[in-house]
């Protein structure tokens, strides 16, 4: 259930590995749900709206594993590595016939074409991933095969997965 609930917080709000390590519990606000990322990429904090699918999923894991300080602990409280992220995402992908190679990151990639293939704006998805240029968000899905971003043609777009 703890990979489970590291994988759905990632693709369903778009962070980076080390925000998802990084994630302390107190940044969580279930009650308006969003959380806080803290001293992201660039030394920015940003809030990002929590997926309904994860809450139910988080309430589980919550009461389940019982974490003192960080959304994910390591043993004795410390905080998870991205070694063991890569680790089982890679035995996820192997058990589930996925022949390409998945990152955390690709999670992160596919959140963002997914919302981009949804009609949501460059401008607001550049927000939700933190991104201080929109350039980098343009890149994030395939830019050479779509060079017209007209929403009918971004629906063409495919999860990197």
């Amino acid at each position: 259930m703890k990979h489970r609930a590291i994988l759905v917080l990632t693709y369903s709000v778009g962070l980076r590995i080390r925000e998802v390590l990084s994630l302390q519990l107190h940044h969580i606000d279930i009650d308006r749900r969003q959380l806080l990322v803290k001293n992201a990429k660039g030394r920015k904090d940003r809030n990002v709206i929590l997926a309904e699918s994860f809450l139910r999923l988080f309430e589980n894991y919550f009461s389940t594993y019982a974490p003192k300080k960080y959304f994910v602990e390591g043993p004795i409280g410390s905080r998870y590595s991205a070694a063991s992220v890569r680790a089982f995402l890679k035995r996820s992908c192997e058990r589930a016939g996925i022949k390409k190679r998945v990152t955390p990151h690709t999670l992160r990639h596919s959140f963002a074409t997914h919302l981009m293939g949804n009609g949501v704006g460059l401008r607001h998805v550049q927000e939700i991933l933190g991104h201080a240029k929109p350039e980098t968000t343009d890149s994030k899905c395939a830019r050479d095969r779509y060079p017209k971003r007209s929403p009918r043609r971004f629906k063409m777009c495919r999860s990197e997965i």
